[in-house]
């Protein structure tokens, strides 16, 4: 099977300055021809440990991705490292990329200067693919690594990378015999990954040799368990996966919510495009979040319809309709008040359906009842309004992240299975 190493190159990454997010880009892209991944590296700019580093990583794999050190000031020291690399002896000038770069200065209404133009220049030892969307080109050094290995020099403006992997990916395909790769994605929420390992134990142990098993949990969608075939020379692996899937579902039930690699509220936008139904939100303690994931699905403008921050006592009261007495009687952070949020928001929108959520994300703030980390969701629907009290114990961010997602599952939930109040 051919291997791949990516390396991103940039004392902003070691420093935390700046987050990789090219490496995670280009893995899932070349995953998906065939290539598997063996590792992730970064460097700082420094030519010693840029060419001696590459060195190793062309020894050990086919490919080699490199992201970072492109840009035209003197902190850019990718381009001569590869020139030193490969064995250059000088750099011609790529007139196609010359090109490209005059045409995003004038589109910015700035002149060419040298320093420019030499972006558009490249060691002889290599061929390039055009950046068509930046001033740096991918540049494409064959027969390293004792002969047999490439490396591709790419951008580290991610926009630019995520544009050029295409024809990366073209390349890769016109040069090497690849394999197949077959990954499928079960998406679960609502049970922790321990417990889910436990659950499933018969199950994983079950699983016949070429299949591997990968648990990845995140709080915004669950635990995912990601089945994967690397092998290539079964003909009939669709279906070997396609059966444990089946065998899944009869043991988790509910607890899996798509078995496509999706997140609830891209689920959520499914169910409510299917059926041609809406959604509004009132939120407290999450303070947006619902509304932010949901507006992330491209296309929810056909079913959300709005949301309200209520964060203060006077926008519950005075936008929402939450009663006074409610309030008094029962608290801020209750199942009543979550259940006239809800209701208040739908008809304030006149949605289908409403996601409620009052709480305390901390720190600071709950009592014995309903202590810090606990939130009340409610989900207001055609056939009446269901609640349910969840209780997490991390720091304010992560726990207006479970807040949301929980929230998310929980109306899920309430549109695949209705139920009568």
């Amino acid at each position: 099977m051919l291997k791949a190493s990516i390396c991103t190159i940039g004392d902003e990454l070691l420093i935390g300055q700046v987050i990789d997010t090219n490496s995670a880009t280009i893995s899932r892209a070349i995953g998906t021809i065939g290539v598997k991944v063996t590792g992730m590296v970064s460097m700082p700019d420094d030519t010693k440990c840029i060419i001696s580093t590459l060195q190793e990583q062309l020894s050990l794999n086919d490919i080699v991705v490199t992201t970072g050190g492109l840009g035209p000031t003197k902190d850019d020291i990718t381009k001569p490292a590869l020139a030193t690399l490969s064995g250059s002896e000088g750099y011609v000038l790529h007139e196609g990329q010359l090109s490209i770069v005059k045409e995003i200065l004038h589109s910015r209404g700035l002149d060419m200067l040298d320093i420019n133009r030499a972006q558009a220049l490249v060691p002889d030892t290599c061929e390039v693919i055009l950046n068509k969307r930046g001033t740096a080109p991918i540049m494409v050094f064959r027969g390293l690594g004792g002969g047999n290995s490439t490396l591709y020099a790419m951008p580290g403006v991610p926009f630019e990378t995520e544009a050029a992997l295409g024809d990366v990916l073209s390349d890769i395909k016109a040069h090497y015999p690849l394999d197949n790769i077959l990954h499928h994605n079960i998406m679960t929420y609502g049970i922790a990954e321990s417990a889910l390992a436990k659950m499933i134990a018969p199950w994983e142990e079950s699983l016949p040799k070429e299949v591997h098993l990968a648990y990845l949990p995140d709080p915004l969608k669950g635990v995912r368990l990601r089945l994967s075939i690397y092998s290539g020379t079964l003909s009939n692996e669709k279906e070997i996966i396609d059966s444990k899937i089946e065998e899944l579902k009869a043991i988790l039930g509910d607890y899996i919510y798509s078995c496509d690699d999706d997140t609830l509220e891209g689920r959520l936008g499914t169910l409510l495009k299917e059926s041609g139904k809406t959604i509004s939100a009132a939120e407290s303690c999450t303070g947006g979040e619902i509304a932010h994931l949901i507006t992330t699905v491209p296309g929810s403008s056909s079913y959300f319809l709005g949301s309200v921050t209520s964060y203060s006592i006077s926008v519950k009261e005075g936008v929402l309709g939450v009663k006074k007495e409610t309030i008094d009687t029962y608290g801020v952070v209750s199942e009543e008040v979550a259940r006239e949020m809800a209701l208040g928001v739908k008809k304030l929108t006149g949605s289908d359906y409403s996601i409620a959520t009052t709480g305390y994300a901390g720190p600071g703030g709950g009592d014995a009842a309903n202590p810090e980390g606990t939130v009340w969701v409610a989900a207001a629907t055609p056939d009446g309004v269901f609640t349910r009290k969840y209780s997490y114990h991390n720091d304010r961010k992560r726990n207006i992240q479970r807040f949301a997602a929980s929230a998310l599952y929980f109306m899920l939930m309430q549109i695949l299975h209705p139920q009568k109040p």
